[in-house]
């Protein structure tokens, strides 16, 4: 939305723009950000099944790894378990990176 000139805008006004901008913006992505959980979630889930670990550590374990924290407390010892760790860490690179970028565009 232009703005006229000489007219500032209050932080209410920039910070409802913003959020109506980002959620905008987060409709148009939503299937690919979905797309992505799903894959971090479906890889937990073999990573649960290969390591025999409870359900809640193999979701703990995914969104840790996917996160890029890696606290080092589960670690896989299958090396199919430990490829999958790795397809869950480069989505939750490009998932980062998509939050990343969705925000900055509803910044300008």
């Amino acid at each position: 939305m232009p703005m006229k000139p000489g007219r500032e805008l209050t932080h209410r006004q920039m910070r409802r723009l913003f959020f109506t901008t980002l959620v905008r913006q987060l409709r148009v992505i939503w299937p690919i950000v979905s797309g992505v959980v799903l894959v971090m979630i479906g890889c937990g889930l073999a990573i649960w099944r290969i390591e025999d670990w409870r359900l809640d550590e193999a979701l703990y374990f995914t969104f840790v790894t996917g996160l890029t924290i890696g606290y080092g407390d589960f670690t896989p010892k299958h090396i199919s378990a430990r490829i999958l760790s790795l397809v869950i860490g480069f989505a939750g690179i490009v998932l980062t990176g998509i939050v990343a970028a969705v925000t900055v565009k509803a910044l300008n």
